[in-house]
C-alpha cells in the first residue's frame, strides 16, 4: 500500500492511498459504497490470472482515510482520479469502476484523457433513468441491503456481533463518505445521461442480473446513453460480481480488452 500526494490543477491537494498488484497492462480499479474491500480481492485474481498491472485507490474518507473538505463530489474525484494517473504516468490506461466507481469511471470518460484507453462500468450508479430509481440503502438494514445485492446472500452474509471495532469504524467511515459524494439518498446527477452521449472511449457496462440496487434495465438504459458502450448480462449475480461471480467478470474484460487492442491494430 502506497499513499500519493497528488496536485490538481486547481491547486489543491490531496493524499491517495493506493494497493498495487501484478505488472503489465495498466488497470484502475475503483471501488463502490462497501469500500476497497470490495474490490482487493478481485484485484489480486485479477493480476495473477492476466498481464494486468492493477490499481486500487482508496477514495478520500472510506476507511477512516483523510478527506480534504473541497473533495466532495463525484467529479472531483474524476478529477484526481486523472491526476493519479498522469502522477504515476501510466498509458494505455483501462479504467473499472463498479456501484459509484463506476459513476466516477463515467465522469472520468467526460475528462477525454489521453492515457486512458477504455472504461468498464459494473452495475453503476449515477444517471436517472424513469421508472428505475436507485435504491435508497440508507433507509435500509444490513441484512435488508445484503438480500438486494447478491443472488445468494446467505453466501457472503456475515454475522455483525462478531465484527471488530476497526471493522466496524471502516464501515461507519465508507458510508458517511458515500453520503457526501453521492448524495443522499439519490446517487444520481439528472445531466450525467445527457453528458454521457459525448464520450469517445469504448465502453463495457457489466451487470449482475440479480442486482436489487440498480436493476438490468438501469444497465441498459446507462449502456444506451454512452455512444461507444456494449452492455453484457452476468448470470446468477447481483451488485458485486466482482465478489460473486469473479471468473465471469474477468472473462468479459479479458475478452473486451482483446477485442479493442485487435481493433487498434486494424486501424495502424
Amino acid at each position: 500500500m502506497t499513499t500519493y500526494t497528488l496536485s490538481l490543477p486547481t491547486d489543491k491537494q490531496v493524499d491517495i492511498t493506493v494497493n498495487e498488484f501484478g505488472s503489465g497492462h495498466s488497470f484502475l480499479l475503483l471501488h463502490g459504497g462497501a469500500g476497497p474491500l470490495s474490490m482487493l480481492g478481485f484485484a489480486q485474481r485479477f493480476a495473477a490470472s492476466e498481464n494486468a498491472h492493477v490499481f486500487v485507490p482508496s477514495h478520500p474518507g472510506f476507511g477512516g482515510t483523510p478527506r480534504p473538505d473541497w473533495l466532495n463530489s463525484v467529479s472531483t474525484l474524476a478529477e484526481t482520479y486523472v491526476a493519479l494517473i498522469e502522477k504515476l504516468d501510466l498509458r494505455d490506461v483501462t479504467v473499472i469502476g463498479g456501484s459509484i466507481g463506476g459513476w466516477i469511471a463515467a465522469e472520468m470518460a467526460l475528462l477525454s484523457s489521453t492515457r486512458i484507453n477504455q472504461f468498464v462500468l459494473i452495475d453503476a450508479v449515477g444517471i436517472e433513468v424513469d421508472g428505475q430509481s436507485v435504491v435508497d440503502i440508507f433507509s435500509l438494514t444490513v441484512d435488508e441491503i445484503m438480500q438486494l445485492s447478491y443472488y445468494a446472500p446467505a453466501t457472503f452474509r456475515r454475522d455483525p456481533t462478531t465484527l471488530t471495532d476497526a471493522e466496524k469504524h471502516a464501515m461507519a467511515a465508507n458510508r458517511q463518505a458515500l453520503a457526501i459524494y453521492g448524495g443522499q439518498p439519490t446517487k444520481t446527477d439528472p445531466t450525467l445521461a445527457k453528458r454521457l452521449g459525448t464520450v469517445t472511449a469504448p465502453t463495457l457496462v457489466l451487470w449482475g442480473d440479480s442486482d436489487g440496487i440498480v436493476t438490468p434495465e438501469y444497465g441498459r438504459a446507462y449502456a444506451a446513453a454512452i455512444p461507444t458502450a456494449k452492455f453484457e448480462l452476468l448470470s446468477n449475480t447481483g451488485h458485486m460480481p466482482q465478489i460473486e461471480a469473479p471468473d465471469q467478470v474477468a472473462t468479459a474484460i479479458h475478452n473486451f480488452v482483446n477485442t479493442q487492442a485487435i481493433k487498434s491494430l486494424n486501424t495502424l
